[in-house]
């Protein structure tokens, strides 16, 4: 039988407000068993180009990362926002390790291609190193992952941390039992997001074509929900999506395959 692992998504405000992202780790760190925390980081970046006088351009939520935005991102990402957690971390009594996908080659990515749009320096993930991963988690390691791959050619990429973690549970699937939770500032998937009791239970794939076509479900919701759908179906136990305060599992949005 193989252990359980938590494979933890978590962004937006969360991770950039020291209120929110303190609970949110005092819960993380009292996850029995092995773990792992991938974040996000964006207003962080934005705020910091600002301050650096760099223009910050989104494309349907999507940043386009040009070389000089490319360095604001690993400078936050990489450094103030990952290292941040990991010392927190290390406070609460977690042996955590921060990484981008570039450390021990964990995460490998190519650029973007260039089709209506030009992302620049955005990464689409090509595999997640499953086996590198399991060895640190094996030595009682918690890994801390910033949304950076590489592309094996010497350059860093701007990568959607939706997408690593799903990529991240489908390469742990094949070592662990894996649950991964998706957390935001929302119980769930909502019918309505100023409705607290129009949380939806379970998502299956007959009735998200059916949340899609009525517009329940829109914008960066569908990419979180398509990545969950794609690590169930490569091996993944469980997917949730949910608040951040409810990472032990038991409530949110179960997408079910």
């Amino acid at each position: 039988m193989k252990e359980k692992i938590t494979v933890i998504k978590v962004g937006g405000k969360i991770v950039e407000e020291s209120e929110s992202l303190g609970n949110l780790l005092d819960r993380f760190a009292a996850i029995a068993g092995h773990k792992v925390l991938i974040h996000g980081g964006g207003r962080s970046a934005t705020r910091m180009a600002e301050r650096l006088g760099i223009e910050s351009r989104m494309v349907d939520g999507r940043r386009i990362t040009d070389s000089d935005t490319l360095q604001v991102v690993t400078m936050v990402y990489g450094g103030l926002v990952n290292k941040n957690i990991v010392a927190q971390l290390q406070a609460r009594g977690t042996n955590a390790l921060g990484l981008t996908g570039a450390d021990c080659n964990i995460i490998r990515a190519h650029k973007r291609p260039v089709n209506s749009i030009d992302y620049g320096f955005v990464g689409d993930v090509e595999y997640a190193d499953g086996n590198m991963l399991a060895t640190l988690i094996g030595q009682g390691i918690t890994p801390v992952v910033a949304p950076l791959t590489h592309d094996g050619k010497g350059n860093l990429l701007n990568t959607n941390a939706d997408t690593m973690a799903a990529e991240t549970a489908k390469a742990l699937a094949e070592h662990y039992d894996v649950t991964l939770i998706y957390c935001f500032e929302h119980p769930g998937v909502m019918r309505d997001p100023e409705e607290a009791t129009s949380l939806i239970a379970t998502i299956t794939r007959e009735s998200y074509r059916a949340l899609l076509a009525d517009g329940t479900v829109s914008g960066g919701m569908i990419p979180k929900i398509d990545n969950a759908f794609n690590a169930i179906e490569s091996g993944v136990k469980e997917v949730i999506i949910t608040r951040a305060d409810a990472i032990d599992g038991t409530q949110g949005t179960h997408i079910i395959a």
